[in-house]
């Protein structure tokens, strides 16, 4: 009888899970680069990750300190080879096995790292690149393939190249016109091929978020999960967001190709929030709740009906990646740089975002410019300069969330930043006696004055002298602009 009671339990469960009472939450995952002054500590980012349900990560190289921390951690790993690196592992099987060697086998078995992809350098065949990759990029991939086997890895780890969707597009502007572009196509169908005879996914970054910046005319809720836009019509399908749109472009082009069935990957997708108009917390936070729940939902696209792993750009803030493409690449963090929030996301299951914590910083003060010091003096426009040389200054820009300071609190952010870059270090805060020390914040309405992590309280640590950026001279020259034009009165 009791054999029979537990059957019916058994039953009973089995028909509840099937009607979808009890639905499983998707497993999460994300990007975390590195390219900061002051890093957290990595055994600190891994609480990070796993408070916030996260169980995938993708690095873009691998970082020593990062691989370790995220052994016997319970989270998968994408381990990134940057592009700098694709000559040398293309012309040398030899080079390709001791990379893996010394970056996948020995952190598997030495520290129980969960490494389940190597991803064969970054976007290598981005237009603004001019095909300085072209040649380099397949000899790599197939080379660190022959190696993971070589090292009896072939079944266990896979690799895969991250790749910009500028690998393809279509004519008619609708998804059912998606091919790849005409001067890589032949290169792309022979990457595909390989990956798909290797059981190798493709992997595609996305970005919503640009597709809004480049184009003035872009319909800018057609760049949200809920927006309101018109849709894009093609065939019987009706688009309402260009995420969807977009990621339907490539599975025709596969399709197109001979490919139906290819895995993919989403390898980057998100929004910043600083550094740009379009860039800003509310922005951020709408479009990342929205991927989250298509994400928990399991919501393909008219396609692929099956959501495919979603890697989010970026779990933290970086403060020395190039701003080539513009000043918001600093700021794709769904945390600042310290693990601190900047807006709350639902993250299913009832819970909600948590901020880093165990965190250490410097002393609780900030370098700004001297009440007795006058905006006119000639000596100020080259001390911001100089500051904004040696530290990000990003968040200055218009319509950024310091934008809107006075020329006081404008150098005053400028002073601070490379104060707090220089670790507040004696003498770092010290610009033609224009400046000064505050124990009072000076932090005005979005606009944060930084205090920057202590690295002398952190197992490892990385020189700003070394690490600091110079930065570009766009960012400066706005500054200036600025600056000359509230003095002389134009605004």
């Amino acid at each position: 009888m009791g054999h029979n009671h537990n059957m019916l339990w058994f039953l009973l469960l089995c028909l509840i899970i099937g009607q979808g009472l009890f639905k499983e939450v998707k497993g999460l995952a994300c990007n975390w680069g590195t390219q900061t002054t002051h890093p957290l500590q990595p055994s600190i980012v891994v609480r990070l990750l796993k408070e916030n349900g996260f169980d995938k990560v993708k690095l873009f190289e691998a970082d020593p300190g990062a691989l370790k921390a995220l052994g016997h951690s319970g989270i998968q790993v994408m381990v990134g080879i940057p592009n700098d690196l694709l000559g040398p592992l293309s012309s040398s099987v030899q080079a390709a096995i001791n990379w893996v060697q010394q970056n996948v086998s020995d952190y598997i078995s030495k520290h129980g790292v969960d490494i389940r992809y190597v991803a064969v350098g970054n976007e290598p065949f981005l237009k603004t690149y001019t095909d300085k990759y072209l040649q380099t990029t397949f000899p790599a991939l197939k080379n660190i393939q022959a190696a993971l086997i070589k090292a009896g890895l072939g079944k266990q780890v896979k690799v895969t190249v991250p790749l910009n969707a500028d690998v393809y597009q279509t004519d008619t502007g609708l998804p059912s016109g998606g091919n790849f572009r005409s001067d890589i196509h032949d290169l792309m169908i022979s990457i595909i091929k390989f990956l798909s005879d290797s059981s190798s996914p493709l992997t595609i970054n996305i970005y919503p978020f640009l597709s809004l910046n480049a184009d003035p005319n872009f319909p800018k809720e057609y760049a949200f999960f809920n927006g309101s836009a018109a849709p894009v019509v093609d065939g019987s399908i009706a688009y309402t967001n260009v995420f969807e749109a977009n990621f339907d472009t490539l599975i025709t082009a596969l399709e197109k190709n001979g490919f139906p069935s290819m895995p993919v990957i989403i390898g980057e997708v998100g929004w910043p929030t600083d550094g740009d108009p379009s860039a800003n917390a509310v922005y951020a936070q709408r479009f990342n709740q929205g991927l989250l729940n298509r994400i928990f939902q399991g919501q393909g696209t008219p396609k692929r009906k099956n959501l495919p792993d979603v890697y989010l750009f970026s779990l933290l803030d970086e403060d020395t990646k190039s701003v080539d493409p513009g000043n918001f690449e600093r700021h794709w963090g769904i945390f600042y740089f310290d693990g601190a929030l900047k807006y709350q996301l639902d993250m299913g299951g009832g819970k909600t975002l948590v901020p880093a914590k165990g965190v250490k910083y410097l002393a609780r003060q900030w370098c700004i410019m001297s009440p007795d010091a006058n905006i006119a003096d000639p000596n100020l426009a080259n001390s911001i300069n100089y500051a904004c040389s040696y530290a990000d200054c990003t968040s200055l820009g218009y319509g950024s969330s310091c934008g809107g300071l006075d020329v006081r609190k404008n150098a005053s952010y400028a002073f601070n930043m490379y104060f707090q870059t220089m670790d507040q270090r004696k003498g770092t805060c010290s610009f033609n006696n224009l400046s000064t020390i505050t124990n009072l914040d000076p932090s005005q309405g979005s606009c944060r004055f930084e205090i920057m992590i202590d690295l002398g309280k952190h197992e490892t640590a990385a020189s700003p002298r070394s690490s600091a950026p110079r930065m570009q001279t766009s960012i400066i020259g706005l500054l200036m602009l600025l600056l000359l034009s509230t003095i002389c009165g134009v605004f």
